[in-house]
């Protein structure tokens, strides 16, 4: 297929009236007498590029440092403030909006009006009730849980300083604007983005499209001797030349031991034969992640007690897929999932009681419907106390945790709840485990291909 690449400086994978509907939603939430105000990402301090936070890229699309914008309940007119262009910096690394490009940006945001940073003040003077996210704004590969850990680690040292951004023009509103009452945007956010457009889902769709196909051209490298990151750098080669901005977190690429560890990231051991490999990536594609796990044997062929157990998550994953559909309650399909799969393991046969107890565990507390996923990996939202609706996205990861042989598997797909069914995201990956061996049979990989320089 052609890959397409949107504008060097700005996005065109949602449009004007996506970003209008959404801030539509806002006037209603804050009503007339009540004013939304949302910044946006400060600049980069070195050589990265520049990503939009998560939240303010969910109003506007723009993807310009130090931007705000302000929803005004009172005459349901949205202003989006931008710094002025910079012609030296222009000159150097190319364009980028700036406060100047207001017809532009008015055609591609949504918004009624465009003004430099200094009349944002003046736009305030007055309100009584501003609405703003309290909530740690998500950046590059960040997720709440991630954020929340970041915070707690910054408030335990005496050193350093635990006011973070949000915090600080939280109390520039309240010291500049002492007769408004300052209220929570966060939660708002957090319910709009919990149920997708078709934009979102075709974005994550292609999300999900790069994921297997990154996690297939891994499997294909795979042999005993590499190295668990040369199988992350043939993910990043398969976003970048796809014209994706890059991983949306850090990969999960772990071989023997370190596949314990649920989030390992170190991806410095090299691959043992008669072991296996778990990986778990995905691209960032236009503020959007994805989600996926699977094993595979480094050697391309997986033994009896992988096969027998990797081979039931398998299964149960599938068992999933078939049952998943709009208007059940999610305890439900877990229900009739397990009840479809007790028959399964009565009829298996085990090697160890430590592996019969780990598969009749993942059965008696199954951890299949798990997180949200959309902008963040690990999305805001819940969505177990409700039917399953059109639009809901979330991982699809049955695991399994046998502690007294250390051994850990799991199978993860990112699905979307259809108006007929499922549609798992990442369907280009192979499930079944003779797919998975014929994959890695077919051909030289990248690797071998191209070798590193000795």
């Amino acid at each position: 297929m052609t890959t397409v690449f949107p504008p060097a400086h700005y996005q065109t994978y949602f449009t004007a009236a996506e970003f209008k509907i959404r801030h539509q939603r806002v006037y209603d939430h804050i009503g007339r007498d009540a004013v939304a105000v949302i910044q946006g990402a400060g600049p980069v301090f070195g050589f990265e590029i520049f990503r939009q936070t998560n939240e303010f890229f969910y109003l506007t699309g723009v993807e310009v440092p130090q931007a705000y914008l302000l929803l005004d309940g009172r005459n349901r007119q949205a202003t989006l403030y931008l710094p002025h262009r910079d012609e030296k910096h222009a000159a150097s690394e190319g364009a980028e909006l700036s406060a100047e490009d207001s017809a532009l940006l008015i055609e591609l945001s949504g918004v009624d009006a465009v003004s430099g940073i200094e009349q944002l003040s003046s736009d305030l003077a007055g309100c009584k009730i501003i609405h703003t996210p309290h909530a740690a704004s998500e950046g590059n590969m960040a997720c709440q849980d991630t954020i929340r850990h970041a915070v707690k680690q910054i408030a335990a040292d005496p050193w350093d300083n635990p006011v973070s951004r949000e915090t600080h023009f939280i109390s520039l509103l309240k010291h500049r604007l002492p007769e408004a009452a300052i209220k929570d945007l966060s939660p708002l956010l957090v319910e709009m983005r919990l149920m997708k457009s078709p934009a979102e889902i075709a974005a994550m769709r292609r999300s999900g499209q790069l994921t297997a196909l990154a996690v297939n051209e891994a499997m294909k490298a795979t042999r005993p001797g590499v190295y668990e990151y040369q199988l992350g750098a043939i993910a990043e080669y398969v976003y970048r030349v796809n014209g994706s901005r890059g991983a949306s977190y850090r990969p999960i690429i772990a071989s023997g031991e370190n596949i314990w560890f649920l989030h390992y990231y170190r991806n410095t051991s090299a691959l043992k034969a008669g072991e296996w490999v778990l990986m778990d990536v995905a691209p960032d594609v236009a503020n959007y992640s994805n989600d996926i796990g699977r094993f595979w044997p480094v050697s391309g062929k997986y033994n009896p007690l992988q096969r027998q157990l990797y081979g039931f998550m398998v299964r149960f994953h599938q068992c999933y897929l078939k049952h998943l559909g709009p208007g059940l309650l999610p305890a439900e399909v877990d229900r009739r999932v397990v009840a479809e799969m007790e028959p399964v393991v009565n009829q298996m046969k085990f090697a160890t009681a430590a592996q019969e107890k780990g598969v009749r565990a993942a059965l008696a507390k199954p951890t299949g419907l798990t997180h949200t996923v959309g902008m963040a990996v690990h999305d805001n939202g819940s969505y177990k106390q409700e039917p399953f609706k059109p639009g809901l996205v979330f991982a699809l990861d049955p695991q399994m945790w046998i502690p007294e042989e250390k051994i850990y598997c799991r199978v993860e797909d990112t699905v979307v709840i259809t108006e007929n069914g499922v549609e798992n995201l990442t369907p280009q990956c192979p499930l079944e485990l003779d797919e998975v061996e014929a994959l890695m049979r077919s051909g030289p990989g990248i690797l071998q291909l191209f070798p590193p320089v000795p």
